[in-house]
C-alpha cells in the first residue's frame, strides 16, 4: 500500500506518495505566482491552483512503480477561501494570509462584536489575515461577487469539491479562519450571524484523520488512480508539517523556515491567557486527536535571505550560475562564527506574532564604515532569530514550555542558519531527513486513516535525524544580552515611523 500527502502552499503546490514505512515513490511540484494588482491586495487564481494540484498528483501516480495508492490527504494553507457559484464553479480568486485589504475593518468590527468573546470562542486574535475579515471586505467592496458566492471554501475543501466529494473542512483549517468555536468543535453561529453568512456556505468540518470519502471513478480515471481511492481530512500546513516532523510529544516543537519562520509546539490542553491573548498567541486544534497548538511566526523569514541575494549577492548569483553551487551556501559561507555587533529589526513585512502589525519598519541599526557586507547578511539572521526567541519567550512564561526545537524547511539544509538559531534561542535544535514534512504528515495520517496504526508510531518509526546541533554557551550569553536591547528596538522604531503609519490607515 501507498499514500499520498499534497501540500497546497501560497506559492506552489506539492504531491509526495510514500510508502508505510516512509520510502518515497515518486513526486511532483508545480509553481503558480501571487496576484497583487492593488497595494495590500495578496491573490491565488483558484482556479490555476486546482489544476495544478491535479496535475502533481497525476504526475506522482504515473511515476509511481510502488503499490497502488489507498487513501490521500491534503496538507493546506490557512486563511484563503475561494468564492464558488451556484453551480460549484470557482468564481473568485482566493485572498491569501498575507493579503492585508481588510485591515482597516478589523478594529471596529472586533469592538462590536467584542475582542475578548472572540478571542475565548475562536482561540484567535483579531488580525487582517484571518477569513473572518477578508469576508467582511468581500461583503462590503463587492457585493455582487458576495451575493452570487453558493459557498466559501478553503484550499483543502475545495479540493475535496473539485475530487467530487461532499467538502470537508479539518479542524485545524477550520479554527484559521476565525468563524469556529475551538472548544465545542463547530462552526460559531453567533460570528456567523455578525458576518451574514449561513453554516450550509461553509465545509462540514471534521476531526483530521476522518475518511471525507472516496474519489468517484470517473475523476479517479482521470488522476490515474485506482477506484476507492479514500480522501481524508488533513490540516493548516503548519500543524501537518509539525506532525510530519515528529512532534508528537508535549515540550517539542516544529522550527520552519521558508518565506515564514514559524514555530509549531503540541500541547495536551488549550492554552489561553490574557497574555497569550494580548500578543497575539492564538491556540486551535492540532493534527493529532485531543491535542492543540499555537503558531509563533515572522513574516519575514527566509524571504529576508532572498531579498540580501537578490540586492547584494551578484557576485554569488553569477558564480553559482557558472559552477551550479547553491547561491545561498556561497553567501552564508562567508559568515564568520562570532556573533555581530548590529541590531537588525526584521521587519521588512508587516510582523506576525506577537504584534500583528501592518505598518511596521525593519531596521538594522550599529552600521560604521568597517561594517563588511557578510556582517550585515549574519545581523539579518540573528535578527529573525531573536523575533523568534522574543515570541519563545512570552510563550514559556504563559506556561508553554518548549524543550526542542525540530527544524524543517529550505533553511534547516544549513548547518551555518541553523547554529545561529540555536544559539540565540539557547535551544538544541535537531535537522531530520524529511525534506517535505507537509506530503509526510499528510501521508502518514492517510496511512493511519486506512490500517488503524496510530499516526504517532508511523511518524516516530519513520522519524531519521540527520544531525543534532547544540547551542554555544559562550554565544548564548552574548545574545541574551542582545535580546534585552531588541526588546526596546519595535517601540522606537514605531515611535519614528508612528505619522507614517497613521497616514497609510
Amino acid at each position: 500500500m501507498s499514500f499520498l500527502g499534497i501540500d497546497i502552499g501560497t506559492s506552489g503546490c506539492k504531491a509526495v506518495i510514500f510508502e508505510q514505512d516512509g520510502t518515497v515513490l515518486s513526486s511532483a511540484y508545480e509553481e503558480y505566482s501571487v496576484i497583487s494588482s492593488e497595494p495590500g491586495f495578496a491573490e491565488l487564481d483558484s482556479v490555476e491552483v486546482m489544476e495544478k494540484c491535479f496535475s502533481v498528483i497525476r504526475k506522482t501516480v504515473t511515476e509511481s512503480i510502488g503499490s497502488p495508492v489507498e487513501a490521500m490527504c491534503i496538507s493546506s494553507q490557512g486563511e484563503a477561501f475561494t468564492p464558488i457559484g451556484k453551480n460549484d464553479e470557482i468564481i473568485g480568486n482566493g485572498m491569501v494570509s498575507s493579503d492585508s485589504r481588510a485591515a482597516s475593518i478589523v478594529k471596529s468590527w472586533t469592538e462590536k462584536f467584542g475582542e475578548n468573546k472572540l478571542y475565548e470562542i475562536t482561540g484567535h486574535t483579531a488580525y487582517s489575515m484571518f477569513s473572518l475579515f477578508k469576508l467582511l471586505w468581500l461583503k462590503k467592496n463587492n457585493p455582487e461577487l458576495w451575493n452570487k458566492s453558493k459557498a466559501f471554501y478553503c484550499y483543502e475543501d475545495l479540493l475535496h469539491l473539485k475530487l467530487g466529494l461532499i467538502p470537508a473542512i479539518s479542524w485545524p483549517m477550520a479554527g484559521r479562519t476565525m468563524l469556529f468555536d475551538v472548544n465545542k468543535h463547530e462552526w460559531n453561529q453567533e460570528i456567523l450571524d455578525a458576518v451574514g453568512l449561513q453554516k450550509s456556505q461553509l465545509a462540514i468540518p471534521m476531526k483530521t484523520g476522518s475518511v471525507v470519502g472516496e474519489i468517484p471513478a470517473k475523476i479517479a480515471k482521470k488522476l490515474g488512480l485506482n477506484e476507492g481511492v479514500k480522501v481524508v481530512a488533513g490540516g493548516h500546513d503548519q500543524t501537518v508539517g509539525a506532525l510530519g516532523a515528529g512532534v508528537i510529544e508535549e515540550g517539542t516543537a516544529m522550527y520552519a523556515t521558508g518565506t515564514v519562520e514559524c514555530i509549531c509546539p503540541v500541547f495536551s490542553s488549550i492554552h489561553k491567557s490574557s497574555d497569550l491573548e494580548k500578543n497575539n498567541l492564538c491556540c486551535y486544534d492540532f493534527t493529532l486527536d485531543g491535542k492543540y497548538t499555537t503558531v509563533a511566526y515572522s513574516l519575514t523569514g527566509g524571504n529576508i535571505l532572498q531579498w540580501f541575494k537578490n540586492e547584494f549577492g551578484e557576485k554569488e548569483i553569477n558564480e553559482a550560475e557558472k559552477t551550479g553551487e547553491n547561491v545561498y551556501e556561497l553567501l552564508l559561507s562567508q559568515i564568520d562564527e562570532s556573533p555581530t555587533d548590529l541590531l537588525v529589526l526584521p521587519y521588512f513585512t508587516p510582523t506576525g506574532t506577537p504584534y500583528f502589525d501592518t505598518n511596521a519598519k525593519g531596521a538594522i541599526l550599529g552600521l560604521e564604515m568597517t561594517t563588511k557586507r557578510s556582517e550585515i547578511l549574519k545581523a539579518l539572521l540573528e535578527g529573525v532569530a531573536l523575533e523568534m526567541k522574543l515570541n519563545l519567550d512570552i510563550m514559556e512564561k504563559s506556561g508553554m514550555k518548549i524543550n526542542k526545537l525540530i527544524a524543517t524547511g529550505g533553511g534547516a539544509k544549513s548547518k551555518i542558519w541553523t547554529q545561529i538559531k540555536a544559539n540565540v534561542l539557547n535551544k538544541p535544535i535537531t535537522v531530520i531527513e524529511v525534506e517535505e514534512a507537509g506530503c509526510f504528515g499528510a501521508a502518514m495520517i492517510a496511512c493511519s486513516a486506512v490500517t488503524g496504526i496510530e499516526v504517532e508510531k508511523l511518524v516516530s518509526q519513520n522519524k531519521k535525524e540527520i544531525m543534532q546541533i547544540a547551542p554555544s554557551q559562550e554565544q548564548v550569553k552574548f545574545y541574551n544580552k542582545k535580546f534585552e536591547i531588541y526588546r526596546k528596538m519595535y517601540p522606537v522604531i514605531k515611535c519614528l515611523f508612528g505619522d507614517e503609519s497613521e497616514k497609510s490607515n
